[in-house]
């Protein structure tokens, strides 16, 4: 089987499209074989995107690993004057994220390469259902870089389940400096909730 996360997935197109349907919004999104959660939208996105305060209704906000961007497109659609930058690794993942945007009328959404955001962009808000199966070293190394750009009031949120290292997790953010806490814990996931660095504000 593929990894969603190889930047270009070797895997055969097989498109598809799934139903997101919150207290607030419907959307049918396209899908294909290659990125995360094809089938339907996973779990933990959905107690993520039904347990998250709203995003600051301006700035930058991240979806982190956007997939074809059932959390980008919430995003969007509850801060409507923000900049939502969607950005994956998985170049399948990036160009359905970007169709689905447009489809949505969603023109806030900026759906790129990782390596594609300017290094100057700045987040008040990151929301993520990180890739933990990329490994200890990968995930560490993808939360350091992106959450050293929240702004001084930013916060992220990230769903994690328990038995993947979700407390683990939280740990390590906390001996790094960036305060977290769990700010829900529904169906074995738990909601991390990730302020800005103080160090990183000083750069």
């Amino acid at each position: 089987m593929a990894h969603y996360f190889e930047e270009r997935p070797q895997t055969a197109s097989r498109p598809g499209s799934v139903t997101l349907v919150l207290p607030d919004l419907h959307l049918r999104l396209e899908t294909d074989s290659g990125v995360f959660s094809p089938e339907r939208v996973d779990q933990g996105t959905r107690i993520l995107l039904e347990s998250v305060p709203a995003p600051p209704a301006t700035g930058d906000l991240l979806d982190l690993g956007c997939g074809y961007g059932p959390i980008a497109l919430t995003m969007a659609s509850r801060a409507p004057e923000a900049t939502v930058w969607a950005v994956d690794v998985n170049r399948r993942s990036v160009e359905l994220c970007a169709r689905n945007a447009r489809t949505a009328a969603l023109d806030k959404v900026r759906s790129v390469h990782v390596d594609e955001v300017p290094s100057e962009v700045r987040f008040s808000a990151i929301w993520s259902n990180p890739a933990i199966r990329i490994g200890k070293a990968a995930l560490h190394e993808m939360l350091a870089r992106w959450l050293s750009r929240l702004t001084p009031d930013g916060q992220a949120h990230l769903v994690v389940q328990k038995h993947l290292g979700s407390d683990s997790l939280q740990r390590w953010l906390n001996d790094q400096g960036w305060p977290a806490e769990r700010a829900a814990s529904r169906s074995s996931y738990r909601i991390l909730r990730v302020g800005a660095r103080p160090a990183d504000q000083e750069r």
